[in-house]
């Protein structure tokens, strides 16, 4: 295989930096690959960037790949999907778990799959105002927001923040499909050759599986980029967001990636596109 430099960005939150820490401090055999120095920026800046097919490897929302699949393929590890983690609805006060059309609703980006999400459970709501995922808890908390949907370190947090969830869009899709969450995953280039696309893929993979059985070693790189630092907190989102899904998506995991693009396609947020999401097998 040729030599390969690639770009490559994923965001600051522990599960993502748990992940990469390996494949990025060389830690792990890439074949001839090599990545740039990584960007890590808010997952919703990466849809972004995706959507100007920026870099060659990235982490995506699954709701920014079914806009992007003309120009990206998803990769078998390193996805954020699995039960018990998905974003959830939160008020500054107890109240019922169905929002009223005229709510205003922060989201943590309009490509988030939180914010797909959102749009499943409550097509009525249309008064939804895009936030940065860390500062929707205090527009909510004083009073600016009527809700917010609360994705990352903030599902561990809201409750010092004096916030209510009324409803688990996560639980709320489980129970609807009986399938897993899908959230974000690792999306390359379609047109890196194959050869690359499987090296990378199992580079990932391998990645995981180091932090996993090294995961001391990962604590300082990963509280460098945290926006939580409590260590309770950042052990508690690599246990829930980092689990056998991020090995192998597996045919359940592809599976729930199918219907959330198909729901996705069903209520015209992206087209339907002639490719599949995933490398074929």
């Amino acid at each position: 295989m040729s030599s390969h430099t690639l770009s490559i960005g994923y965001s600051p939150c522990p599960n993502d930096t748990f992940i990469f820490y390996g494949l990025v401090h060389g830690l792990i055999p890439l074949g001839g690959c090599r990545f740039s120095e990584p960007r890590l920026e808010d997952v919703e800046t990466l849809n972004r960037w995706a959507m100007a097919a920026k870099l060659d490897v990235t982490k995506l929302s699954f709701h920014a790949l079914g806009h992007v699949l003309g120009d990206y393929v998803m990769l078998d590890s390193g996805a954020a999907l699995g039960r018990g983690c998905g974003p959830l609805l939160v008020t500054s006060s107890p109240g019922p778990g169905r929002p009223g059309k005229e709510w205003r609703i922060g989201i943590p980006g309009e490509y988030t799959t939180a914010a797909l999400l959102l749009r499943l459970f409550a097509p009525e709501c249309h008064r939804l105002e895009v936030l940065r995922f860390d500062r929707i808890m205090e527009q909510v908390s004083q009073g600016r927001l009527d809700a917010g949907v609360i994705i990352h370190e903030s599902r561990f947090t809201y409750v010092e923040h004096g916030l209510y969830c009324v409803q688990d869009l996560g639980a709320w899709w489980e129970e609807e499909t009986g399938l897993p969450v899908p959230l974000g995953c690792i999306a390359a280039r379609r047109s890196l050759p194959e050869e690359v696309l499987a090296a990378v893929e199992d580079g990932i993979r391998q990645s995981v599986l180091w932090a996993r059985t090294h995961g001391d070693r990962c604590r300082d790189y990963i509280k460098e980029h945290a926006r939580e630092l409590d260590d309770q907190v950042i052990r508690s989102h690599i246990g829930l967001y980092v689990n056998d899904f991020s090995v192998e998506m597996g045919e359940e995991g592809r599976e729930a990636v199918e219907e959330l693009l198909r729901r996705g396609r069903r209520i015209g947020l992206f087209p339907d596109t002639p490719v599949p999401p995933w490398r074929s097998r």
